[in-house]
């Protein structure tokens, strides 16, 4: 089946299939490998990308801007003050004057539903670099360093440890789910994704032959290919740090942990960036410092190839 992806919006891995999320993780390996041999590209020639930011960022930034260049296009950073989204314009507006001067805009901020309306207004591809609720192109980084490390996806056990109905949790069962990756939550119960999303994930394992389980027994990290996990205090959750860090003590992903996989080959993963001594310990998280790093790389890879399928 080929797939096209061109004026398509990337809000949520929700609405990509398995099929083109397959395309994207090819394209992605196919610009990498000519990344590595210095070929630069012209796919993104003569096309101006708009960035919003509305939270800082390292990884979302300086991927989309650097595989915006390495592909002959024009990145224009936009931080909040820089612009008046929301505040004297209305969202809809601003989407509307960017849609006129711009080929691609990607916004990274707070509301799904800025996101959403950005994408509605403005006529052209955007991109969800990062919301409260998803976060779709770090799981396109992380599917893509899976698949480097095991060769393929489908049946593999991936265990999710820490806060569960974060971006990274919601997203992260998205994209397993779809790709036929068994998900597991560890995590305090009050911290497990929304069973409204866990239903309509269930649906996707159903399909891709997955299974979904959410527990708040840490032992049952046995037989893990992969161990994830990310700050146990999200960006704005900061009045809730002192109880999050109680009640997440017990998750930390330590080399006790990982014994319990009883597997010597689980691999360990982060989106960064790392609270060492929190979710992770510093030991654990150099032993595997390669492969988190790696997966950081390819969030450019991805990015850069989501930037080219949709504009």
């Amino acid at each position: 089946m080929a797939v096209n992806l061109k004026g398509r919006s990337l809000l949520t891995l929700k609405d990509f299939s398995k099929a083109e999320i397959e395309y994207l993780l090819d394209l992605s390996k196919d610009l990498k490998q000519k990344k590595r041999m210095g070929i630069k590209g012209t796919l993104l020639e003569g096309k101006n990308i708009a960035l919003i930011f509305e939270k800082p960022s390292t990884r979302t930034r300086c991927a989309f801007t650097v595989g915006c260049v390495d592909e002959g296009g024009h990145p224009e950073y936009l931080g909040k003050n820089d612009i008046q989204l929301g505040h004297k314009e209305s969202v809809e507006d601003t989407a509307r004057v960017l849609g006129r001067l711009f080929d691609g805009i990607q916004f990274r901020g707070f509301k799904q539903d800025v996101v959403e309306k950005l994408a509605k207004y403005s006529g052209v591809p955007v991109w969800n670099g990062l919301t409260d609720d998803y976060h779709p192109t770090q799981i396109l980084a992380d599917l893509l360093t899976i698949k480097e490390q095991f060769g393929y996806l489908k049946g593999l056990n991936f265990v999710y440890v820490g806060d569960g109905r974060n971006n990274m949790g919601n997203s992260l069962m998205i994209g397993m789910t779809k790709m036929g990756v068994n998900f597991k939550v560890i995590a305090p119960k009050s911290l497990w994704p929304q069973p409204d999303l866990i239903q309509v994930c269930q649906e996707y394992a159903l399909e891709s032959g997955a299974e979904i389980v959410c527990t708040e027994d840490v032992a049952q990290v046995e037989a893990a290919d992969v161990i994830y996990t990310d700050v146990w205090v999200s960006m704005g959750e900061e009045a809730q740090a002192e109880e999050r860090l109680k009640l997440l003590k017990p998750y930390q992903v330590n080399q006790d942990l990982l014994e319990m996989t009883h597997k010597p080959e689980t691999i360990v993963m982060h989106c960064l960036p790392a609270v060492k001594g929190y979710e992770i310990t510093e030991d654990i998280f150099e032993k595997h410092a390669q492969i988190i790093f790696d997966e950081a790389e390819n969030r450019m890879h991805t990015i850069k190839a989501v930037m080219v399928a949709t504009v």
